[in-house]
């Protein structure tokens, strides 16, 4: 089985887990909570979920990482926030919310890095693995949703 494939059928387990018991199991790996990130696909139009973990909280930002395991290929979900920062961001227990999706400039990776690797130390390894720099992804608020 190819790695992208464990990904989708562990990604598959992990929504079957949190649905079936309503958010209470799964919704935090370690010390980091676990979102729903709505996407639109870049080339289809079509929603697109991804389950991904909050490394760090910015601030009312939600910090993401596109490591995609150290692949040397970004993660699909952030190619397609590339192409179209309108994001939904849903959260155990909680509805989706509209949030704006930006990829961390140089000096807020620097800022952030340490507190990721903090959160999970296997970023570091992550980022060992392959020659791309991780972009770190910020999701803020839009300008009308104050929640």
């Amino acid at each position: 089985m190819s790695n992208r494939w464990l990904m989708l059928s562990l990604t598959q387990l992990h929504r079957a887990l949190l649905r079936l018991t309503r958010g209470r199991v799964g919704s935090r790996l370690g010390s980091m909570p676990v979102i729903e990130l709505i996407t639109r696909g870049r080339r289809t139009g079509e929603s697109r979920s991804a389950l991904l973990t909050v490394a760090v909280r910015d601030g009312d930002r939600l910090v993401i990482v596109a490591s995609r395991g150290g692949d040397d290929a970004h993660p699909a979900w952030f190619l397609n926030l590339e192409a179209d920062p309108r994001v939904q961001v849903g959260e155990p227990g909680r509805p989706a919310r509209p949030m704006r999706a930006r990829i961390a400039d140089v000096h807020e990776r620097e800022r952030l890095w340490p507190l990721v690797v903090a959160a999970y130390r296997g970023y570091a390894g992550y980022q060992r693995r392959t020659d791309r720099v991780i972009p770190l992804v910020l999701l803020e608020p839009e300008p009308h949703d104050v929640s």
